[in-house]
């Protein structure tokens, strides 16, 4: 087929959906026969996922890349950044984590131009091999003061010779104002670029906006592609933790099983259970108050990007007090990563990675300890239960840290890899830990977990098959892009 120009969705502001617009875009593409790929020059997400090839990227892209029908890769985003405090963040390059920076020296250094080469070259290794490439902005496409050391919006649009969409949410308010200032705020050249604005999250009739569309076409001299309904129907694996605002927050008395996740402030990968929240068993709700947590029936400590961070947290909001309490009254405790590192008698830090290189005390529910370490562990795993009952599992792990028995204690393993070494540690049958990322999406562990606590109740019907539920999700949502978007527009400014 005939190569299409690249398409970025650029924003008016940081949430307004465009990494779910370009999954749809992505999928749309791959139905009609393309071979679309998908490409975010820099990501700043606590949400990652693993390659194939053992490479750290952001949790959109390979989303979008699950979209597209193809495995993700290092190139499709080459930069990403992982807050770990106040202003620091990990530094990801191609995959992989090279050094802790702070935002005014990412932003301002001499390195800007060798990330800005790397980038450009992840594109074109990208472009030589799929087309289209669907391209995703981040934030607003005209933050003025950052324009000089732009490497992911209208710079990276002017490398690939995109054509801009930029993607306006009607949501929040603003929308002519927030969409015409975008668009006059860039240079003439980059005007050029920006072929058309997509309205996104309108709530109501769409018609009522038909008005709307005539006055943005006038004042800002480019089409709307689409006015696009909020939605929340369809289930798409969000990165961003703002969508946490949006989550249940307590327990129901439905008799479905109660199940906890401990809001973390450095919280991560939170996408482990997205499976567990559309289960029909399964009530799941974010908590951060020790009143609320005394109603779950499960409890998950989830990962971290600062481990002693969030232990030293736990501590103080009395979150720490009522986990052991709760693990002490019978309640299932489940961490992952970060939050089984946390369930131990101590994690230590002595090369400072979250900083400090200190040593801290855990919630001791687990007979193991941690040491921090340099090397990052990434890989995607298979797996079993150790106790048996069920067959291979898939996830994949994203840690720093070797976790070991403690004292010499004895320490019964949660899983054993297809390479026979051990995972985790599971006591009493009700207080378990495990690096696995992605557990949750295997509904044979699904219901060993419930069967915890009673609920597993398999007649209930959980996702048996959690990739044909994404699937699903992708067509549902390339379908709702076709009926409220112009495609063949869209394809006329790509064919330019």
């Amino acid at each position: 087929m005939k190569k299409l120009r690249p398409l970025m969705l650029a924003g008016t502001g940081s949430d307004v959906g465009k990494s779910v617009l370009a999954a749809g875009f992505c999928r749309i593409f791959r139905q009609d026969g393309y071979e679309p790929a998908p490409f975010k020059a820099q990501n700043m997400a606590l949400n990652s996922a693993v390659t194939p090839d053992g490479l750290e990227i952001g949790r959109a892209q390979a989303v979008q890349a699950e979209a597209c029908g193809i495995e993700p890769c290092a190139d499709m985003n080459p930069i990403l950044l992982k807050p770990q405090g106040d202003s620091v963040s990990q530094l990801v390059l191609n995959g992989k984590a090279v050094g802790s920076v702070n935002a005014f020296d990412y932003y301002k250094s001499p390195r800007r131009e060798r990330l800005r080469k790397e980038a450009c070259g992840a594109f074109d290794r990208l472009k030589a091999r799929y087309s289209p490439i669907v391209m995703e902005g981040a934030g607003s496409m005209a933050e003025l003061n950052l324009r000089g050391g732009d490497i992911v919006n209208m710079s990276m649009a002017r490398h690939a010779g995109a054509a801009v969409v930029l993607v306006a949410d009607i949501e929040r308010g603003g929308v002519f104002a927030s969409a015409y200032g975008s668009i006059m705020l860039q240079s003439e050249d980059d005007r050029r670029l920006v072929k058309g604005i997509i309205v996104n999250k309108f709530r109501g009739d769409v018609r009522l906006f038909d008005d709307g569309v005539k006055i943005l076409e006038d004042i800002c001299r480019v089409p709307v592609l689409g006015v696009v309904p909020y939605f929340d129907g369809i289930h798409i694996e969000e990165e961003d933790s703002m969508e946490l605002k949006a989550k249940r927050t307590c327990a129901t008395g439905d008799g479905r099983a109660n199940v906890a996740v401990v809001r973390l402030r450095h919280i991560s990968n939170f996408t482990d259970f997205d499976a567990l929240e559309h289960d029909p068993r399964v009530n799941l709700f974010y908590c951060d108050t020790p009143g609320k947590l005394a109603d779950a029936d499960i409890i998950i400590l989830p990962g971290s990007k600062n481990t002693m961070a969030d232990l030293d947290g736990l501590r103080r909001n009395g979150m720490a007090e009522a986990v052991t309490k709760a693990a002490g009254g019978g309640k299932t405790i489940l961490g992952i990563c970060g939050g089984y590192q946390m369930m131990g008698a101590a994690v230590a830090d002595p090369h400072g990675i979250e900083g400090g290189g200190r040593r801290a005390k855990g919630l001791c529910l687990l007979p193991v300890s941690t040491r921090l370490d340099k090397e990052k562990t990434l890989k995607q795993t298979v797996f079993t239960l150790a106790q048996g009952g069920c067959g291979a599992m898939n996830g994949y792990e994203i840690h720093n840290g070797v976790t070991t028995p403690a004292d010499g204690a004895a320490c019964p393993p949660l899983f054993i890899k297809s390479d026979g070494q051990a995972d985790g540690c599971i006591i009493g049958g009700k207080r378990m830990g495990t690096y696995m990322h992605g557990a949750l999406d295997n509904p044979a562990f699904v219901d060993f977990l419930l069967s915890t606590c009673g609920k597993s109740n398999a007649a209930a019907g959980g996702i048996t098959d959690y990739k044909a539920f994404k699937e699903r999700q992708y067509d549902m949502l390339a379908d709702l892009i076709r009926r409220h978007v112009d495609i063949e527009k869209t394809y006329g400014i790509m064919a330019e």
